[in-house]
C-alpha cells in the first residue's frame, strides 16, 4: 500500500448551541495530523469518530488545539524524521500551555513505543495500531495520572465488554467527502516482504466478515456515500483466513458493487501473486468496480524480487497485467517502485526501466529503499546502494514513468469522462476538481460560474491534458447528492 505525505484530514465540526440560554461549556478541540498510507487515513477517521463521540470538536489550527494527535507511518525513515520534526516542534508550544495533551498513534508507536517517550517526553498518550479508538480513555487517564504507553499486541478481544466493534466505529468515523468512504476488509498481512514492516506492526492478516462488510456498505449508502474503497494490505487474500482454503475477494467485489446507491468501488492494495482471474473477472462484470488497478511492482529485476521475497517474476507480473488489460476495457493502471533495494546492480535497474515502459504505467509512486529496523532488508547493509547512484537513477525511472503518463493523458483528450465532483480546486477556487472512474484527477469551470456540489456527477470534456491531470469543459451534471448529511456519532 503506497504511502503519502503527512496530511490533515478531518474537518471541522461545529459545537452544539447552548441549550434553554445558558452559556455552553467549553468544548475540548482537537487536531489530527496522518503520516502514511490509506489504512492510516481512514484510522484517523475512525479516531477522529471516537473523539466526537466522547464531546470533543475537531479544529483546523493545530496550535490552539486543546489535543493533537500524531497518527504515524514507520514505512519509510523520512517519514519516520518529519515526525519527530513535529514532535519536537510541539514542546516550546505545550510549555506555553500545559493544559494542551499530546498524543502519538499509529505504526510507529506500535513499534517504537518506549522511544518515542524517550526523545518527547512531553507526549502523554502513546497508543497502538490495535485500540485507537480508546484514545479518549487514555487522554483522560492521561490528566488524571499522567503519561500513558497502551500498545496492544494484537487486537482487543470482542469479548471485552470495552472493546468497540469494528463496524460500529467505522460508521461513527468523521470524514472529508459525504460521498466517499474506506470501508477496511481485512487488518495485517501475511507476506514476509523483505522491505516491509506491517506484519510488525499490524499482525497477520484477519478478514471481517462478509456479511459484516455488505451491511456497512448498505448503511452508508443510505446516508449518502456513492463510491467505497475497499482497504487492505493484500486485499486479493480476503477471506482465505476465514475459509481456510479459498480468497473471498472476487465474490466481495460482486456484493458490494450491488449495494443500492453505491456507483464506484475502488480498492487497494492488490498483490501481484494472488491476483487471479476469478478477481479480474468480478472486475470486468461488476459495472460499479472501477476500471483502475493499483498493482505494485516494486522492482522489475527477477534477482532483486527474488531478493525482496515479493513471489512473483517480472513475466508473470506483465501477464496478469496483459490479462487484466484484456478482461477490463479502458483499464487504468498504477504501481509502486522501489529504487536501491540492496544489492540493485545497473543491470537490475535496466530491468526495471524496461518493465515499466513495457507495462506504460498511468502513474507510479516511487520510493527511495528506506532500511527498517526489524526487517530483512535492513540486514543487508554490506549490499546498500550508494545514495548518489540511488537518485541518479530515481530521476531515470521518473522520466520513464512521466512519460508513460503524459502519453496515456493525451489519449483521453476529445473524449466525455464521467467524474465526481471532489470541490473546488485547491490552487483556485473558480475551478472544480473531480475525478473519474479511472481515478484521474480532472479540473474544470462550471457553466456560468454556478455551483457544482460536491459528490455530483458530470460529464466533463477532456481539453488538455498534464502528466499528473487532464483539464476539460463541463457539459451536465448527470447526477445530485441525495442528501448530504454529516455522519451522525454514537456514543453508545
Amino acid at each position: 500500500m503506497h504511502t503519502t505525505p503527512a496530511v490533515e484530514t478531518i474537518p471541522t465540526v461545529e459545537p452544539s448551541e447552548p441549550v434553554g440560554g445558558h452559556p455552553a461549556a467549553r468544548v475540548r478541540t482537537f487536531h489530527i495530523q496522518t503520516f502514511g498510507c490509506q489504512m492510516n487515513e481512514h484510522d484517523s477517521e475512525r479516531l477522529a469518530g471516537a473523539l466526537v463521540a466522547d464531546g470533543m470538536v475537531a479544529t483546523p489550527d493545530l496550535e490552539s488545539a486543546d489535543v493533537v494527535v500524531f497518527n504515524t507511518c514507520c514505512i519509510r525513515e523520512n517519514a519516520d524524521n518529519k515526525f519527530y520534526g513535529h514532535l519536537g516542534d510541539l514542546k516550546m508550544l505545550r510549555e506555553s500551555r500545559p493544559d494542551m495533551q499530546i498524543a502519538v498513534g499509529g505504526c510507529l508507536a506500535q513499534m517504537d513505543k518506549d522511544r518515542i517517550r524517550q526523545r518527547a517526553s512531553h507526549v502523554d498518550v502513546v497508543f497502538g495500531t490495535h485500540n485507537l479508538t480508546h484514545a479518549p480513555e487514555l487522554l483522560r487517564r492521561a490528566a488524571a495520572s499522567g503519561p500513558v504507553v497502551e500498545v496492544l499486541d494484537e487486537p482487543m478481544a470482542s469479548t471485552d465488554p470495552t472493546a468497540t466493534d469494528q463496524q460500529e466505529a467505522a460508521l461513527a468515523a468523521v470524514r472529508d467527502l459525504p460521498y466517499a468512504a474506506w470501508v477496511t476488509i481485512q487488518t495485517g498481512c501475511n507476506n514476509s516482504c523483505a522491505f516491509c514492516i506491517v506484519p510488525s506492526v499490524r499482525g497477520g492478516e484477519v478478514s471481517r466478515g462478509m456479511n459484516d462488510l455488505v451491511s456497512e456498505v448498505e448503511t452508508l449508502a443510505g446516508r449518502g456515500v456513492t463510491e467505497v474503497t475497499l482497504l487492505g494490505q493484500n486485499v486479493n487474500s480476503y477471506g482465505r483466513d476465514l475459509t481456510r482454503r479459498r480468497p473471498l475477494f472476487a465474490e466481495l467485489l460482486r456484493k458490494v458493487g450491488a449495494v443500492e446507491g453505491i456507483r464506484r468501488v475502488r480498492f487497494t492494495s492488490p498483490h501481484p501473486k494472488d491476483l487471479g482471474p476469478e478477481t479480474i473477472a468480478a472486475m470486468a462484470e461488476t459495472d460499479e468496480v472501477c476500471n483502475h488497478l493499483h498493482l505494485p511492482l516494486q522492482s522489475g529485476s527477477d534477482a532483486i524480487l527474488s531478493s525482496m521475497r515479493r513471489g512473483y517474476r517480472a513475466d508473470r507480473y506483465l501477464s496478469r497485467l496483459a490479462a487484466a488489460r484484456v478482461a477490463v476495457p479502458d483499464l487504468a493502471v498504477t504501481t509502486d517502485l522501489i529504487v536501491g533495494f540492496p544489492g540493485e546492480t545497473e543491470d537490475d535497474f535496466e530491468r526495471t526501466l524496461e518493465v515499466a515502459a513495457s507495462a506504460s504505467f498511468d502513474s507510479a509512486y516511487t520510493f527511495i529503499f528506506s532500511p527498517r529496523p526489524g526487517t530483512r532488508a535492513a540486514a543487508m547493509a554490506d549490499r546498500f546502494v550508494p545514495s548518489d547512484v540511488i537518485a541518479e537513477r530515481f530521476d531515470r525511472l521518473r522520466t520513464v514513468i512521466e512519460r508513460s503518463a503524459l502519453i496515456r493523458h493525451r489519449d483521453r483528450v476529445g473524449r466525455v469522462e464521467e467524474v465526481v465532483v471532489e470541490g473546488p480546486s485547491k490552487r483556485n477556487a473558480d475551478v472544480v476538481t473531480g475525478r473519474t472512474g479511472q481515478n484521474k484527477l480532472v479540473h474544470f469551470t462550471p457553466i456560468d460560474g454556478h455551483r457544482v456540489a460536491t459528490g455530483s456527477y458530470a460529464q466533463v470534456m477532456v481539453t488538455a491534458a498534464a502528466r499528473h491531470h487532464l483539464t476539460g469543459d463541463l457539459l451536465a451534471v448527470t447526477a445530485r447528492p441525495s442528501h448530504r448529511v454529516r455522519i451522525p456519532v454514537s456514543s453508545g
